[in-house]
């Protein structure tokens, strides 16, 4: 039976080969990790019917339905079409054909932290921006991973994707309901980058250092700060894993408004397909940008985009990181040694 699947069409069509012969793995998109209960049902139906009975949670919110026969894939791509409609199609994702399932898996499930809806600390609704973001990337080959956070928490680890998006807040002081108590300031120093200081008996906030993260808000007592209706936004780039060159996202905007991270996702696309190198199956979009440099990447995101004027820009890019196999020089040999034979 394997020898009859056509290997890259069912991975295009977001099944997976795995370790079990003539078994193949569903994967099924969550975008924004957010999900109407009533479709668990159809997870638990396909899993107890076709699978093996059980279902993966992925590191990216999407699910994972192993131990299923190639040979039932064209009967539950039909049972899936709904909930593509529902979540994909009805969204505003273009998929025309629905009953021949997923139409690609290259660019990943858009993953987001649970947000506004329920956490305080959260400066806007991850799982409606996420949603617009799927639209916007969605389908499409080329592999990209993108994650969407609240907040400078990173609950969701957007320094570890492709383009992480990281909400600000943009906080007001109303003075006359200030009573001076310095809460804000004394948090700030000791939690985040002490951007608020006291002038003349009077909170002030150090446009540089402040990142939005909105805890002044959260701690005033008296509601002295708000946040400013207009949400804003961090970019963080070219974060990753793998077996080469490991290393968190570095950030490359800040104070984006929505409109503006949706432009530059946009440009990202026709950027890969410029740039990548199609010898590989696949190339990460991060080692794209190694080859032909920041100036590149920046020209090519920032494309025919007016920023707002309190948008900021990287001048220059250095991500962290190490290198697999160019470390030798890192391990104390002899030590380990010595230890395991008792020495």
């Amino acid at each position: 039976m394997i020898r009859d699947i056509n290997r890259k069409k069912v991975t295009k069509n977001a099944w997976r080969l795995t370790s079990s012969r003539n078994k193949t793995c569903l994967r099924i998109r969550v975008p924004g990790g957010h999900l109407d209960a009533r479709h668990l049902d159809l997870m638990k139906h396909i899993a107890q019917q076709f699978g093996n009975g059980t279902v993966h949670l992925t590191t990216r919110q999407g699910f994972e339905i192993p131990g299923i026969d190639f040979n039932a894939m064209a009967q539950i791509n039909e049972l899936i079409s709904e909930y593509i409609k529902e979540t994909e199609q009805k969204i505003g994702v273009q998929i025309p054909t629905p009953r021949e399932g997923y139409p690609s898996a290259g660019t990943r499930n858009i993953s987001a932290c649970i947000g506004n809806r329920v956490c305080p600390f959260a400066n806007y609704d991850t799982t409606s921006m996420a949603l617009e973001i799927e639209k916007t990337v969605y389908p499409n080959d080329f592999h990209v991973k993108l994650a969407l956070t609240g907040c400078p928490n990173d609950c969701i680890k957007a320094h570890m994707q492709d383009i992480g998006i990281i909400g600000q807040a943009l906080p007001e002081l109303e003075s006359q309901a200030c009573i001076g108590c310095e809460a804000c300031v004394k948090n700030c120093r000791k939690k985040v980058t002490n951007a608020l200081t006291v002038v003349d008996h009077k909170v002030e906030r150090d446009n540089r250092r402040c990142i939005g993260c909105g805890e002044c808000v959260l701690v005033c007592p008296t509601q002295a700060w708000s946040r400013n209706p207009v949400k804003y936004f961090r970019l963080v780039i070219m974060g990753r894993t793998g077996k080469k060159n490991p290393r968190l996202a570095a950030p490359f905007a800040e104070w984006l408004t929505q409109d503006e991270v949706i432009a530059i996702l946009k440009n990202l696309y026709p950027y890969i397909d410029r740039h990548i190198d199609r010898s590989l199956v696949k190339e990460h979009v991060g080692y794209i940008a190694d080859r032909t440099g920041y100036k590149e990447l920046r020209n090519w995101l920032l494309k025919g985009i007016k920023l707002n004027p309190r948008a900021r820009i990287a001048k220059t890019m250095q991500w962290s990181g190490y290198e697999y196999g160019y470390d030798t020089d890192r391990w104390d040999c002899s030590q380990t040694i010595a230890e395991s034979t008792g020495e």
